[in-house]
């Protein structure tokens, strides 16, 4: 036991750490240190099963108390030590980590279930029977003003069909299925050697245990043909780029009868050339002329509803915010519209005439600084910069 390093050091954790930092820290090393990660070294294999043995104590309660008042002599494993076989009370802790790190599904589910118990074979199901189709994702690319407003869209497709020749048997006529030569019936092979093995679904029937004898010729065994397809895909108000819409029953065709999947579509929108968005607010920048600004007057906004006319004080500032309420995004769910936020900007006068020039000119003449209030305390902090400057040495 002498040799043994602390549990709490192994997983780099505090004394005091958490169930959810414990196995945390155990997921990083297990994704470090797994054995199929790094193949023929057998450091890697000595820290994984470490780490494993510390996790197996601190993520249990009742061991961790034991350990914590008597260390390993507490949680002695028996001789050989920490068995994967033996000791294991959180199976379903390291299942749905390895599950997490690897991916679910065949390998893994069942490595675990024979280790742990509750598992066995997995049940295939009938290679004959009824199979759904596979959900499909695309990607669609929308204007700005279809995911304010909305839209109807007719999308032209490709997608998976049932063969209609084999009727997706995937076999030629008169053909039948036959054991799989690659894992004779089985439906899994097994990868790795040594301390660890896993089994997978075979690559050669999908984990069917049967493959077909003769393909059929339409199909090439697969049981589905590419056919092309249209769809009408309605864009409600209020989506933006990352919005996922499913329509139930438009994805790949059922093989042998089976229902179809389902299609996803992932909205991806082009920007505006007007406004800028923020979840459900919406951005503007109305160019405003600076007499309008210093005398005041009424400025049209553009907004999703239509054009709304605010009203400027005179002497509105260049940048100043106007918030107009409910006039931005329709909420998708049914909420609250956004607001919409205008900016005022000044657009400085161009290509003056001679007499628009001596106007100028003479209006400059009649101002002085205080006409220029914002002008007068940026003057007053330069000069107490420079101030400071001098004081400073600098």
């Amino acid at each position: 036991m002498a040799d043994k390093r602390d549990y709490y050091e192994v997983l780099g954790v505090p004394k005091d750490a958490s169930a959810d930092q414990i196995k945390s820290a155990y997921r990083k090393l297990a994704m470090k240190w797994h054995p199929d990660r790094n193949p023929d070294n057998p450091e890697a294999k000595a820290k994984f099963q470490e780490a494993s043995e510390a996790y197996e104590v601190l993520s249990n309660p009742e061991k961790r108390q034991r350990y914590d008042q008597f260390g390993h002599e507490g949680v002695n494993f028996g001789p050989g030590g920490f068995d994967f076989s033996r000791d294991f009370s959180h199976g379903a802790d390291f299942r749905d980590i390895f599950e997490t790190l690897f991916g679910g599904g065949g390998g893994f589910g069942d490595m675990f279930g024979g280790m742990f118990g509750g598992g066995g074979r997995r049940r295939h199901a009938d290679p004959n029977g009824p199979e759904p189709g596979e959900d499909m994702t695309m990607t669609l690319e929308i204007d700005f003003d279809e995911a304010i407003f909305g839209s109807q869209r007719t999308m032209e497709l490709t997608l998976p069909e049932q063969c209609p020749e084999c009727g997706g048997t995937g076999a030629a006529r008169g053909a039948k299925r036959v054991t799989c030569p690659t894992c004779h019936g089985n439906g899994q092979v097994i990868a790795g050697g040594g301390f660890f093995q896993i089994r997978q679904t075979c690559p050669k029937c999908g984990g069917s245990g049967t493959v077909v004898e003769k393909p059929c010729s339409k199909c090439r065994g697969s049981g589905q043909v590419r056919s092309p397809r249209s769809i009408s895909l309605r864009i409600p108000r209020g989506v933006d780029t990352g919005s996922r819409l499913r329509l139930s029953g438009k994805g790949a065709g059922g093989l042998r009868g089976g229902p179809p999947g389902d299609l996803y579509v992932v909205l991806n929108v082009r920007p505006s050339d007007i406004f800028q968005r923020e979840e459900l607010d919406l951005y503007v920048d109305v160019p405003v002329s600076p007499v309008l600004a210093a005398l005041g007057g009424d400025v049209e906004i553009p907004t999703p509803s239509g054009i709304a006319t605010a009203h400027l004080g005179s002497g509105t500032p260049n940048g100043k915010l106007l918030r107009l309420r409910g006039k931005g995004v329709p909420d998708l769910r049914g909420g609250q519209t956004g607001d919409l936020i205008a900016r005022v900007v000044f657009e400085v006068p161009t290509r003056l005439t001679t007499k628009q020039r001596g106007m100028f000119e003479d209006l400059s003449k009649s101002l002085d600084s205080s006409n220029f209030p914002e002008s007068q305390r940026f003057a007053s902090k330069v000069k107490v910069f420079f101030q400071h400057k001098e004081k400073l040495g600098g």
